[in-house]
């Protein structure tokens, strides 16, 4: 791998009340490429469809074993191979008192095993979408400035991601000295469901009339577990209704969907359910809401008493003061619920909300199979019916919008599907890719200036991508005689970043000193560019202090 394909670009997307927006992005060729060079990865690295079966029965395990990659693979030539595009988005505020935001995008390929594809590594950033400015509260609320901002969403998609469409006889990459030819497919679009509706551009908002990104359903179905006809949204009944300027009354926006035109794709489908949000962040959260509604006091005080009584267990965590704060717990902090949820509830009301944490309990714990057979999938289908039946039956009352939840219809309607299609969930959920939101958004925006926060963050990523390489060739030096008097500093090259930031605010620091760390980073970036670089995990930098005589000082000086 070479250095260039570490770079990054900014373009102008779009000016908006005088004001320029700007795409800063690398290009997703070279985001490949650097997945593709990547030796480790290489090692498990999928090529084509798998008929999968397992103790004798059609199974689903990995994106390969899914309906989508068979018919995909089936479209193209016998010789070539599918490279499989996962893409991964999200905005996130960059500090904790969330005054500002950005929007990253993430790629990473459904050819990686998913145990090695949620490694870090295994992900590349995209770019970062512009977050457009309303000049006043009445222009944010119009419905122009939503649509500029719809366009805006998938006119970025279209530059981003047209380079790899641009051939359609597909792609050559170099895997292990071997050219393998590609055709890339957008697979899956993994997002929390406002992210998925910015990308299917149906309407956000639950109380639509058709609130389902995946399906026709009306809003007042949505509590209808037993629905047996349902319309799926494709791609010719939405561009139907596009042309014919009735999209409203599917509760679809008034823009041109950038994936309408992109083969082997149904973007409705290809926006997968996320088990995160879904699940430990979305109906969990509910239904621990929906049991303290209907508990009276002395038993919600008897189920706080239970949490803070539950003895100290190795990853467990303990909710010292009960479900106090419920709003501000994590999906792991959920997850941790779940495991004593069933015995904190039990005798507090019926039988029936004990049963319903054991009928949580083992709709979860299938949905992190790693293998679904299609007995395994039957199976999952009834533990996710009778807990929702169980869930209405409990909880209706207790809900303002009486259950119309698009998380409820999507996971109980679509899950299953989506399975078939696109393998298993643990494929597909945000889980592993929300951390990358601290590498990539706020330690590096932390280190800025805070102007221009996105071009400095793209380069302080580059630079770091550049100190995980490590020097192929050996550099001859000449050496030079110095007369060293102290030892200043010393630090490992992967923090090598902070370090300056911190130093800066040294007080204890002469202006030459401070002139030099402002100096150190402008020339390791120009050294950079000169190397073909690897690995330095082990590297360390020391600056030490020497002693010069007048004319070596005058030289060093005036750079003769």
């Amino acid at each position: 791998m070479n250095i260039s394909q570490l770079s990054y670009s900014k373009h102008c997307i779009l000016v908006h009340n005088n004001r320029e927006y700007f795409i800063n992005y690398r290009p997703i060729k070279n985001c490949i490429e650097i997945l593709l060079s990547n030796s480790k990865i290489l090692q498990h690295f999928i090529f084509k469809y798998k008929n999968k079966k397992h103790q004798g029965e059609k199974s689903y395990a990995e994106q390969n074993s899914g309906n989508w990659w068979k018919y995909t693979e089936a479209s193209i030539p016998s010789s070539a191979c599918i490279l499989s595009l996962i893409l991964y988005s999200d905005a996130t505020t960059t500090d904790t008192l969330g005054k500002s935001s950005l929007h990253p995008i993430y790629i990473s390929l459904g050819n990686i095993s998913t145990w090695r594809r949620n490694k870090e590594d295994a992900k590349q950033l995209l770019g970062y979408f512009p977050i457009l400015f309303a000049k006043n509260k009445k222009e944010k609320t119009s419905p122009e400035f939503k649509k500029l901002v719809c366009e805006t969403f998938h006119k970025s998609l279209k530059f981003l991601l047209d380079p790899l469409f641009e051939n359609e006889n597909g792609i050559d990459y170099k895997i292990n000295n071997r050219i393998i030819w590609f055709f890339p497919k957008i697979s899956t679009i993994i997002g929390d469901w406002p992210e998925a509706c910015t990308y299917s551009l149906t309407y956000k908002s639950a109380s639509s009339n058709f609130p389902c990104h995946f399906c026709l359903v009306q809003k007042n179905d949505l509590i209808d577990t037993m629905k047996d006809q349902i319309i799926l949204r494709n791609h010719e009944n939405m561009m139907e209704h596009f042309s014919n300027n009735t999209g409203h009354s599917v509760s679809l926006e008034p823009v041109e969907n950038y994936f309408w035109n992109i083969p082997n794709l149904n973007i409705y489908a290809a926006t997968v359910p996320d088990r995160m949000h879904h699940l430990d962040l979305g109906l969990y959260h509910y239904q621990i809401e929906f049991t303290k509604g209907i508990l009276g006091r002395l038993s919600i005080d008897k189920m706080n008493e239970r949490i803070e009584a539950i003895p100290r267990y190795s990853g467990l965590k303990i909710f010292s003061k009960g479900l106090q704060s419920i709003a501000r717990l994590t999906a792991s902090e959920h997850r941790d619920l779940m495991k004593v949820m069933v015995f904190v509830v039990d005798g507090l009301l019926s039988n029936d909300l004990s049963e319903v944490y054991v009928k949580w309990n083992e709709m979860y714990i299938l949905s992190r199979l790693e293998i679904f057979k299609e007995s395994d999938l039957k199976k999952f289908q009834k533990t996710i019916n009778d807990w929702a039946d169980l869930f209405v039956i409990l909880f209706r009352k207790k809900s303002d919008s009486k259950m119309k939840f698009p998380k409820f219809h999507s996971w109980i309607f679509h899950i299953v599907d989506t399975i078939r299609e696109y393998g298993a969930i643990n494929g597909y959920t945000t889980e592993t890719y929300e951390s990358l939101h601290k590498s990539y958004v706020k330690t590096p925006y932390h280190l800025s200036n805070k102007k221009g926060i996105e071009e400095q963050i793209m380069k302080t990523i580059w630079r770091k991508a550049i100190i995980k390489r490590r020097v192929t060739e050996e550099l001859h030096k000449t050496p030079t005689a110095l007369i060293y008097t102290s030892k200043l500093f010393e630090f490992k090259l992967l923090e090598a970043f902070i370090f300056f930031e911190q130093q800066k605010k040294n007080p204890d620091l002469t202006e030459n000193m401070i002139k030099g760390f402002t100096k150190f980073l402008e020339c390791l970036d120009s050294f950079f560019d000169m190397l073909d670089i690897i690995s330095a995990e082990d590297c360390r930098i020391k600056i030490f202090a020497i002693a010069m005589d007048d004319a070596e000082l005058f030289e060093y000086q005036s750079d003769n």
